[in-house]
């Protein structure tokens, strides 16, 4: 995960990502949730199901590149299969997409276990009483 981002940002950028996390997280889990509970086509349910997992991973920020792909893919496949909220899926897709580019930010799971870890050295002492 580390070679795919040099950094993962923090301070406003991080914030930033942060927020279009939890926000596409939240749409997309509400309205992948709310389709399970319907009796919907297989196809559907495994869908919404994808996506309700996925905007769960992205909210807590848990291997989003590859996340945020499949939130790309699947959201772009609904909007060229004519879904009636074309637009939100189009959004949604484009968000995914952004995120999977951009990283998931300093506060997130990924940057916990993926991010750079400081090490500190203990101080050296010094050799003067060698021969």
């Amino acid at each position: 995960m580390r070679r795919l981002y040099s950094t993962f940002a923090g301070s406003w950028p991080g914030a930033g990502l942060l927020l279009m996390r939890v926000v596409v997280g939240s749409v997309l889990l509400v309205r992948g949730g709310s389709k399970l509970w319907t009796d919907a086509p297989l196809d559907t349910t495994l869908t919404s199901a994808s996506l309700a997992a996925s905007g769960l991973l992205l909210i807590v920020g848990l291997w989003t590149p590859l996340v945020g792909t499949v939130v790309a893919a699947l959201e772009i496949l609904q909007v060229l299969t004519m879904a009636p909220d074309r637009l939100v899926s189009l959004l949604g897709g484009t968000v995914g997409g952004a995120l999977a580019m951009l990283g998931p930010g300093r506060w997130s799971v990924d940057a916990w276990l993926f991010g750079w870890k400081r090490i500190e050295a203990p101080p050296r002492r010094s050799h003067s009483n060698v021969l």
